[in-house]
């Protein structure tokens, strides 16, 4: 550090150097260097020395602190200044241009999105604003895979644009679905949707179903639906899983259509749809032997044993079974069940042929858990199958579960055990 150091003495300044080699504390030595090239030498380091007149403008409050300080010590410091004065370099400012960051410009793609997968959705769609580069990364594909609109009344194009931005799972169920207005005719990436109980048009469903060729996950229920909006679901081959429950609209020559064109297809509900004897038949000639849960409850007059003989024969490996308010069934039809060696859940609730003292017969299936029978059994007598049938969970649940997306309390927003990430809170809008 002594090159970093000068020493004044009086008015003159003279090198350390210079120093006689008699005096009693300091050394006789050399400059290692030209004393010339000292300032050239700090400032490639980025230091450079200070004047006289700098010290002047340093924040140091000497004379506070000496005003402060004690005589002795005041006096000691008086004379050491008398005497010689060092002056310490300090290192320039830096350039306050060189200061300001790194600019939004420069930074890559990734980062943004790295950034913005961390953002709520209504966060999301206030940076889409900012500027084009953002509206872009804000829709990308990556950050839209699922998405939570239940029960919001969405402006028309709304849908339009979030289902072109890439969503996978899109659960939309009570909500107010006007007119997409899709920008292209590209097809979406939809493979698990939920549009239970909307309000929409079937002009407005079609326009979005027409667009659907990877669904595996499809909930209508309540809706109105046409013969063209089963054919654009027929275009799905994928489909595993469909609920119909409550809809109407269409003919039993569509319903066959669809069917036939979902190989794949496990879990079906149709329960309590505008179906004529004609849909029932069209239902059990074509359904697809992949089937395990089927739900066909409601018919009253429209079911009967005949149909069941012919479910049994095209889907022998059901497990889940839901023939509740079919009043035409009898206990005729248990040998039918007994076929179905799989069996494990049976809904027989309001069918009200069916006597209360043949349902121990239904204790024989080899794999049966779980048994429902509202309506035709009385308490007492409930209670007496209970303990004949204790290996049976009876009347556990009022509802089937059967291709339904959501189950559980109303804090569950998962779609067929797919979590949205994406979702409104109770006060946000579109």
């Amino acid at each position: 550090m002594l090159g970093l150091l000068w020493l004044y003495s009086g008015r003159k300044r003279r090198p350390l150097q210079d120093i006689s080699a008699s005096s009693s504390n300091i050394t006789n030595f050399t400059w290692a260097w030209d004393s010339s090239k000292t300032t050239e030498l700090l400032s490639g380091m980025g230091v450079s020395l200070m004047d006289k007149e700098l010290l002047d403008t340093e924040n140091t409050p000497q004379e506070q602190i000496l005003s402060s300080s004690p005589p002795q010590k005041r006096q000691r410091v008086a004379e050491r200044d008398s005497d010689h004065t060092f002056m310490i370099a300090r290192r320039p400012r830096q350039n306050r241009e060189a200061t300001r960051g790194v600019s939004w410009e420069v930074l890559p793609d990734e980062l943004f999105l790295s950034i913005f997968s961390y953002l709520p959705l209504t966060t999301l769609l206030k940076v889409s604003r900012v500027c084009k580069r953002w509206h872009r990364l804000s829709f990308d594909e990556s950050l839209w895979s699922s998405l939570d609109l239940t029960g919001k009344s969405l402006l028309p194009g709304v849908i339009g644009q979030v289902l072109s931005a890439g969503i996978v799972a899109f659960r939309c169920p009570r909500a107010c679905v006007p007119e997409p207005l899709f920008k292209n005719s590209r097809p979406l990436r939809i493979q698990h949707m939920d549009l239970s109980n909307c309000t929409i048009s079937v002009a407005t469903l079609q326009s979005i179903l027409c667009r659907c060729h990877k669904i595996q996950n499809l909930s209508l229920e309540g809706l109105v639906l046409s013969d063209d909006i089963l054919r654009s679901i027929a275009q799905n081959s994928d489909l595993v899983r469909l609920n119909l429950a409550g809809c109407s609209g269409f003919s039993s020559e569509t319903l066959e259509e669809l069917l036939s064109s979902c190989p794949r297809l496990e879990e079906l509900n149709v329960s309590w749809c505008d179906f004529t004897a004609d849909h029932i038949k069209g239902l059990m000639n074509h359904i697809p032997a992949s089937v395990t849960q089927l739900n066909i409850s409601g018919y009253r007059q429209n079911l009967n044993i005949a149909d069941i003989k012919l479910l049994v024969e095209r889907c022998p490996n059901i497990t889940n079974l839901d023939l509740s308010d079919s009043v035409m069934l009898t206990s005729e039809c248990f040998p039918d069940f007994h076929q179905l060696l799989f069996l494990s859940n049976l809904s027989l609730s309001r069918c009200y042929q069916i006597s209360p003292a043949t349902l121990l017969e239904l204790g024989k299936l080899p794999m049966l858990k779980s048994l429902g029978v509202f309506g035709i059994v009385t308490d007492s007598s409930l209670q007496l199958l209970k303990e004949t049938l204790a290996h049976l969970s009876i009347n556990c649940s009022h509802f089937t579960t059967i291709a339904r997306p959501t189950v559980g309390n109303k804090k569950n927003r998962d779609i067929w055990g797919v979590k949205c990430r994406l979702t409104f809170r109770q006060n946000d809008g579109l």
